[in-house]
């Protein structure tokens, strides 16, 4: 059995615990599989209530047919004590937790009224629940302001960092570093570093990260990665029919598989914009636009796009065209790649991909926090367009603290670009010369 990890999504789930005083919502936390959703959910329900019946629709195929009928509250408790002996069902001091949800539709469209009827808490989890005509059964509606629908991804940097132990005094010190501009102990900003390329490799799978807490084997701990890769291709266009049996688009899956197989060439490319050709030269948008969106809805990749210019809204000003994808957790990425790049990265050898690795986790950084990605490539290439501090903000990523021109042009000529804001993310310290900001390329989590 694993460690249990302190996951940031908790604050969440206290805050929507306190908000039920309010209003009745059911709270429905959806992520990839395998990122720790049921165990967060778990381990909040028995710390916050009496009784906690727990219902999985994957495993307990049965427990479909009690939502088959209408949704009286008394009738739907009645059947599931009948199904599950052993659950208890006390008023007001119990939580449903339905696992998987988006395996049983109907019991989704049963929230609203057990939200209605106010005795019962509910907590809903779902790794496939953005996929769009995921299943197909005829539902009885989604209940439209009877949820409150976090989304958890896997470990950041700071939860990392908890998991190793690292006390929370180190960590304080390093954000107010971060705010005051002041550089960070060298010792400490070495260690960091450290930690920070141990991250990469390792990424934020709580399975990796604890293979690799119990081992420090990198060889183990890609083994746990690639049977999670391996695990989510078996899910590659599959879907639900009407009977709310398992179906698979033969076609639909080839093409998800071709794309995300793409992927790290994509991305070892000098410009790192997603071509078509890298698939097969036959290859078009309107043929693989929608694997791309499957991968996207699925949470295994993110995609970010160029800007017509580095302006508000950011998202008004995006190209829907020119994008480059990401994945979803960094370790995932480096284990896609050849054996023995999380053994080059921890000996300081970056190779053909250093570029993309170090964006790739910058980009999971920032998704983390839930920005939606964009870059600029218009004569000059800006690796990040954010915004930080209410302004739009030019980042730049450097894994071997390289020269900057495209930030310097970019803050040299205010007139035509309007950005002031900006951080060049390095190998190295806190500082700042000509105006760009440099902060060491573990504290992108910050950059809130």
């Amino acid at each position: 059995m694993g460690m249990i990890f302190k996951r940031k999504i908790e604050k969440e789930f206290i805050a929507w615990k306190e908000s039920l005083k309010l209003k009745k919502r059911a709270l429905v936390v959806k992520g990839l599989r395998q990122i720790g959703k049921t165990t967060s959910v778990l381990e909040f329900a028995k710390a916050n209530y009496e009784c906690v019946v727990y219902i999985n629709f994957v495993d307990e195929k049965t427990i479909k047919e009690v939502f088959d009928n209408d949704f009286v509250v008394d009738n739907l408790i009645r059947d599931l004590s009948a199904v599950l002996p052993d659950a208890r069902f006390i008023e007001n001091k119990t939580v449903i937790i339905f696992n998987e949800i988006q395996e049983c539709a109907n019991a989704r469209s049963s929230i609203k009224a057990f939200m209605l009827d106010g005795r019962f808490d509910i907590i809903a989890t779902g790794s496939l629940t953005g996929l769009r005509g995921y299943n197909k059964k005829e539902s009885r509606g989604v209940p439209v302001g009877f949820e409150t629908i976090l989304k958890m991804y896997p470990m950041d940097f700071e939860e990392y960092l908890w998991a190793k132990g690292i006390d929370d005094n180190v960590i304080n010190y390093i954000k107010g570093c971060f705010k005051m501009k002041q550089k960070v102990s060298e010792a400490l900003n070495k260690t960091m570093l450290g930690y920070f390329k141990e991250y990469l490799c390792v990424g934020g799978m709580p399975d990796a990260v604890n293979t690799f807490l119990a081992t420090h084997d990198m060889n183990q701990v890609r083994q746990v990665q690639r049977d999670i890769l391996e695990n989510y291709h078996d899910d590659f266009g599959k879907h639900l029919n009407k009977d709310e049996k398992e179906i698979k688009n033969k076609t639909e899956s080839i093409k998800i598989t071709e794309v995300y197989n793409s992927i790290p060439s994509q991305l070892a490319k000098e410009n790192k914009k997603f071509m078509y050709k890298e698939i097969n030269l036959k290859a078009n948008a309107r043929e693989y636009r929608n694997a791309i969106t499957w991968l996207e809805e699925f949470g295994l990749i993110e995609l970010c796009y160029n800007l017509n210019v580095m302006e508000k809204p950011l998202k008004g000003n995006k190209i829907d065209n020119i994008f480059k994808v990401y994945v979803a957790d960094t370790g995932l990425f480096v284990a896609m790649l050849e054996k023995g790049t999380a053994h080059n990265i921890l000996n300081g050898d970056m190779n053909t991909y250093k570029g993309a690795i170090f964006e790739n986790v910058i980009a999971d950084a920032f998704s983390k926090l839930d920005k939606k990605l964009y870059y600029f490539s218009k004569n000059l290439e800006i690796d990040f367009v954010t915004m930080y501090d209410h302004e739009v903000t030019a980042i730049e990523v450097k894994a071997t603290n390289g020269n900057s021109k495209s930030l310097k042009s970019v803050l040299g000529n205010y007139a035509k670009y309007h950005v002031k804001g900006n951080f060049k993310l390095i190998d190295g310290n806190i500082g700042t010369e000509n105006g760009i900001n440099t902060i060491p390329l573990y504290m992108a989590f910050l950059i809130d």
